[in-house]
């Protein structure tokens, strides 16, 4: 009852007004990768969503043969039998299965199978969809026939169609290319995919399907790539570095179910997939070549994880097994950056049309190792002893607790994770101000308010959950990443996590873009990084310090192109703060301009209500002395030139 009546005085008593004095002098250069994205495929995050396949289990991958659940996301249509098998003549060694498809005797009409896609598909007027498969008849026959290809409704109304002949006179696979042009666009996203024959003409005919697959158009037009609005919306954020491919993600809840880059490159056909860590297979159609160049679209660099010898099922590989766990760690890196006369990984990157290295700087080893850290200390040694000595020039990410265990040789990064309450991150700002100054860089690789409560910040979700992040949340993040840019003499990178989720099928919340079949929800979350982001600065310039147990953040950069004072403010609270800057430059621009992100504490952007707050754009009064104003549960950038 003492905090709730003490925490209503703070936000109905009038705000004292706060005096910054503005250094001249810069105090560091603030490093070009501060900001960024943290990827992993959680949440549908790759598959169903930033990877822009629109089929669910379109080739059958890890799944037990005639089962009901290897037919996930699969119907019958007009009475087709359908089952999963394992085919005695796969299409490849990676996709032992395919979907057996009869045609009962006494149908007509269409006969055959739809996909649900990943909880619905869009279908939109003007876009051509790239759709393909393989067939074969298990017996060679006589028939000949025609199968339908196309987009409908759940109610069955053809949206867009196209017929193409095949032929059993062969028991080989056939590929099946086909694009549709739909003329209208579907009411809603609750559409299936299908592929049909006559029943008549089809009556008793047995034949398998193996690898379907559904493209809309993608981001820049690339094969394979990405869904064009999530992909534009993460480019917004103009993130300097993509960490990949996670996260637990990596990890496996045994060794062979680990992320293993060699299985995720080359064609479709090679890519076996893998059981994720977060409930559902992965296709590894998003692999690492297409990562790679994603970094490139968006003018990033990835932060790249390796395997390290650790499954999350609580395995660690004895020591004196690692050498072929760090074999296949050095072919990654040479995946990335090798010389392809020399490397048989760079040779493969080349012959995958990327002769040149990509940028490669940070490479993590492993993920959370702190729930290992007794078996980290000889992984770590073994593992960055040899990547060392292979690529002298890379930067090595340890994932332990700072400095415990003791590990050797001594990391000089680390990769520090933190959910906890939007107070917690308010109240620790000034988190890295105390730590010393000894060469060791830090990577905030996974940040994020999650809960009102503490309790719930690991183990059983208590009252305080966000489903989406909230004013109050955001703000709380802010004040930490003004910590997080002061102390950019340290700090290199920053990602808050998760990145995407799946609003369908989520296993964390909340998570900075949300998104379903048809459309994409940042949070208010996702527009303070976006702040954060786009108003850069290359110097840090020291200025009165906010109070640490204060509730007003603030951090001031200086963009020495174009003279720009930089300032952003958090507002932690519902009460409004008034501030005045004191700057000691010799000419000041007398107006400059306020981006400014404001709602009520709960206010969240959602399925429902996706615009409820967006950053809002004006001119404010400014010069030597000038004073701001920040609102209630606020985040502000302010920016003015000054020399």
């Amino acid at each position: 009852m003492l905090f709730i009546a003490l925490r209503f005085l703070a936000l109905a008593s009038p705000a004292v007004a706060v005096t910054v004095t503005v250094s001249a002098t810069a105090s560091h250069p603030i490093p070009t990768t501060l900001w960024g994205q943290m990827f992993e495929d959680i949440s549908h995050s790759g598959d169903g969503g930033l990877y822009a396949e629109l089929l669910q289990n379109r080739a059958f991958q890890q799944v037990t043969p005639n089962t009901a659940a290897a037919l996930n996301a699969w119907h019958s249509i007009n009475g087709a039998a359908l089952s999963v098998v394992a085919d005695t003549v796969p299409v490849s060694s990676a996709l032992p299965n395919s979907l057996q498809l009869t045609i009962p005797a006494g149908r007509t009409g269409p006969v055959g199978v739809g996909n649900e896609g990943y909880f619905g598909i869009k279908v939109a007027a003007g876009s051509t969809y790239t759709a393909s498969f393989h067939y074969r008849f298990p017996t060679a026959s006589s028939f000949r026939g025609s199968v339908t290809v196309g987009l409908q409704t759940s109610a069955g109304k053809s949206l867009v169609s196209t017929s193409v002949p095949i032929t059993a006179a062969s028991t080989a696979w056939t590929l099946v290319n086909v694009t549709l042009h739909p003329t209208a666009s579907a009411a809603s996203t609750a559409n299936n995919f299908t592929v049909t024959l006559d029943g008549a003409a089809a009556s008793g005919q047995t034949v398998h399907f193996a690898i379907f697959s559904l493209f809309p158009p993608t981001f820049k037009n690339r094969p394979n790539g990405m869904r064009v609005d999530i992909a534009t919306t993460l480019s917004e954020m103009a993130p300097s570095f993509f960490r990949l491919p996670g996260g637990n993600n990596l990890e496996g809840q045994t060794v062979a179910q680990r992320w293993q880059w060699n299985a995720t490159v080359g064609p479709l056909l090679s890519r076996p997939g893998r059981v994720g860590d977060w409930g559902y297979v992965n296709t590894d159609g998003l692999g690492l070549m297409e990562y790679l160049n994603w970094c490139e679209d968006l003018n990033m660099q990835p932060i790249m994880a390796i395997w390290s010898g650790f499954a999350l099922g609580g395995t660690s590989v004895a020591e004196a097994d690692l050498e072929p766990y760090i074999q296949q760690a050095i072919d990654q890196i040479n995946f990335v950056i090798g010389d392809p006369a020399t490397s048989s990984a760079a040779a493969l990157r080349a012959s995958l049309g990327h002769p040149a290295p990509f940028t490669l700087n940070y490479v993590e080893v492993g993920n959370e190792d702190f729930f290992a850290p007794s078996t980290y200390t000889y992984r770590w040694h073994d593992f960055v002893t040899a990547l060392t000595a292979e690529f002298p020039n890379i930067h090595f990410i340890a994932t332990t607790d700072t400095f415990d265990p003791i590990l050797s040789p001594n990391p000089l990064q680390y990769d520090v994770h933190v959910y906890q309450t939007p107070t917690w991150f308010a109240q620790n700002s000034f988190f890295y101000d105390g730590f010393e100054r000894n060469a060791t860089k830090y990577f905030e690789g996974e940040y994020a308010a999650i809960s009102t409560n503490a309790s719930d910040i690991f183990g059983t979700p208590a009252d305080g959950r966000f489903t989406f992040p909230t004013m109050q949340s955001s703000t709380g993040e802010a004040a930490f990443m003004t910590g997080l840019e002061r102390n950019s003499d340290i700090v290199f990178s920053a990602s808050y996590a998760p990145l995407l989720n799946h609003v369908a099928n989520s296993q964390w919340t909340p998570n900075l873009v949300s998104f379903d079949a048809g459309n994409v929800y940042p949070s208010t979350s996702f527009y303070v990084q976006k702040l954060f982001s786009l108003n850069r600065g290359d110097e840090y310039i020291p200025s009165t310090l906010p109070t640490p147990a204060g509730t007003l953040f603030w951090s001031v950069v200086r963009k020495t192109s174009t003279r720009e004072i930089i300032i952003k403010i958090s507002n932690t609270v519902g009460t409004a703060a008034p501030v005045t800057f004191v700057l000691p430059f010799a000419t000041v621009a007398t107006t400059g301009s306020a981006q400014v992100l404001t709602g009520a504490e709960t206010a969240s952007n959602t399925p429902t209500t996706p615009n409820l707050v967006v950053p809002k754009n004006s001119t404010i009064p400014t010069g030597k002395t000038f004073s701001y104003t920040a609102p209630a549960f606020s985040v502000s950038v302010l920016t003015l030139v000054a020399h």
